[in-house]
């Protein structure tokens, strides 16, 4: 299996987690390579730059279930931006997959051991990753981490395979172009489709995933949390929902939110807060009266000075000013809850980089 990667932040010296986090029984890996890939979109690797992953010196790996596995340091000088491509060769299929079906990025699938093969001329392909769970990129010893934690509006809901178009891609081009972050700066995109704080879905519940997924991270300095509207759009739709129901939605989110910030605290990383777009007429959720009240108490307690340590107010970009309970059509990609590449171009630009100087 190849899969395409894109490293935020450049440095000569990488490492790979590998990942069994949802598997039932242990996972071997007989061979692993990293490589340049010659463009997003393909399977064909540059073969001069291809290195061997290695664990404990060996290029086999077994991981136990519920594990991930970090790499030994791999000597490779990557440049921020590029493609690199990560291949696998399972001698047996996983009994339980560990994957993140909202990849945005096509992976390559062939029979045999192939690692470090050039081109995959049969290859199957499948917008999918497996078992890859992170690039470690060893830079600067200024460098730090920007986390974003949220759901399928930062998992890159509508943007099409291999072109980058999440809302934080825009923000790392943003980053790549100021000088005085280029260089430190590394953003890792955490965001997970259908997700909530509370409880699991596609996955497990942002609370449940929060200290592997952010605090666990090397280089982890700041973490945006942008959770909270499939929450509220699942409760939408049950038509017996009562105000205590939505009372005690409210109650348990901030509850949540408060965990999230004070275990981000104690571990000095800097906690930002999103503010949760509206999604009126959405093909996804209802929202009526009473989900519009509860995503404004909400909003109202991100914004409270003290909640979290900064605020992005992306529910007052992307809102409607006739409707706040709409999103603006400029925005819209249509199914009035996901932004369209525009809405996600403009979440970038809204985010102050003064927040990470």
């Amino acid at each position: 299996m190849r899969q395409v990667i894109r490293p935020s932040l450049g440095g000569n010296r990488v490492r790979l987690r590998v990942s069994n986090v949802y598997g039932t029984t242990p996972l071997t890996l007989d061979a692993i390579r990293i490589a340049r890939s010659a463009r997003a979109d393909s399977p064909e690797i540059d073969p001069q730059s291809s290195r061997p992953v290695r664990f404990s010196r060996q290029e086999s790996v077994t991981i136990p279930a519920g594990a991930y596995m970090v790499s030994d340091p791999i000597d490779m000088k990557v440049e921020a931006l590029e493609h690199l491509a990560v291949s696998i060769y399972f001698p047996a299929p996983p009994v339980q997959q560990t994957g993140h079906p909202g990849s945005r990025a096509t992976s390559y699938v062939q029979q045999g051991n192939h690692v470090g093969r050039q081109a995959l001329a049969d290859a199957k392909h499948v917008d999918h990753w497996y078992q890859l769970a992170a690039l470690d990129v060893e830079a600067g010893a200024t460098s730090r981490a920007l986390l974003v934690i949220g759901d399928s509006i930062t998992d890159g809901f509508g943007v099409l395979p291999n072109t980058d178009q999440r809302w934080t891609d825009f923000l790392i081009a943003r980053i790549q172009d100021d000088l005085a972050l280029k260089d430190s700066l590394a953003v890792l995109n955490v965001g997970l489709g259908g997700n909530r704080l509370l409880l699991d879905g596609l996955g497990p519940n942002g609370l449940a995933r929060f200290d592997r997924d952010v605090l666990n991270r090397p280089g982890a300095r700041y973490v945006i949390v942008a959770l909270g509207v499939n929450d509220l759009g699942t409760l939408s739709r049950s038509e017996s929902a009562t105000q205590g129901d939505h009372d005690s939605l409210v109650r348990q989110m901030i509850g949540a939110y408060e965990q999230i910030v004070g275990r981000a605290r104690q571990n000095d990383v800097e906690v930002i807060g999103a503010t949760i777009t509206p999604f009126r007429g959405s093909t996804f959720y209802p929202s009526d009266d009473l989900t519009e009240a509860s995503r404004q108490a909400i909003n109202a307690w991100i914004r409270q000075p003290g909640s979290f340590d900064a605020v992005i107010d992306f529910d007052a970009l992307l809102r409607s000013r006739g409707d706040p309970a709409t999103m603006d059509a400029r925005f819209d990609s249509g199914d009035h809850l996901h932004p369209s590449i525009a809405g996600y171009e403009a979440m970038a630009e809204f985010v102050p980089l003064e927040l990470f100087r």
